[in-house]
């Protein structure tokens, strides 16, 4: 009977020793990596893209990958957990004036964005505001056409049009 009771303290030292000795071997080498990598921030259409849209809007701040949260609020009334809803949807591009004021949002659409959970980010956009402009990866607009939709056709932008407002571009 003497030795389940000598050994089971003994097995149990001998345990508790070991995982003493991986933890400061462990220390000592310095804290492990996280598992984390820098991932290409734009697609290839993304950046063709991009570059259009700094040319063809030189006095404006164009932001890209833009979580929702930033941009959009929860109106005062209704519950937080609306907020939830949106906390992981982005815009591909944001158009801002200088004084950083958004003006329009811009999703590039493709296969990606046939989803429901892309329709509730175009009915969180439009209920609360903001201007949407779509255009398809495969269409991708001219500097020109951008000038025409985003600033001929917006007060902030320089010409007319109501805030709430979503177009499909195909």
């Amino acid at each position: 009977m003497k030795a389940p009771t000598v050994v089971i303290p003994v097995i149990v030292a001998l345990v508790v020793f070991l995982a003493i000795l991986t933890r400061r071997s462990r220390s000592a080498a310095g804290p492990r990596p996280w598992p984390f990598y820098v991932k290409r921030l734009l697609t290839q259409p993304e950046q063709v893209l991009y570059h259009r849209l700094v040319k063809s809007l030189p006095n404006h701040v164009i932001l890209a990958q833009v979580q929702m949260s930033p941009v959009l609020g929860v109106k005062k009334g209704f519950r937080f957990h609306e907020w939830n809803r949106i906390n992981r949807m982005s815009y591909d591009f944001v158009i801002c004036d200088k004084a950083a004021t958004v003006i329009a949002a811009i999703e590039l659409d493709d296969k990606s964005h046939e989803s429901e959970h892309r329709r509730d980010s175009d009915k969180a956009t439009t209920d609360g505001g903001l201007r949407l402009v779509r255009w398809h990866v495969k269409a991708l607009p001219d500097e020109l056409t951008i000038q025409r939709e985003l600033i001929a056709n917006h007060a902030s932008l320089g010409g007319a049009l109501p805030s709430i407002f979503v177009e499909r571009r195909n």
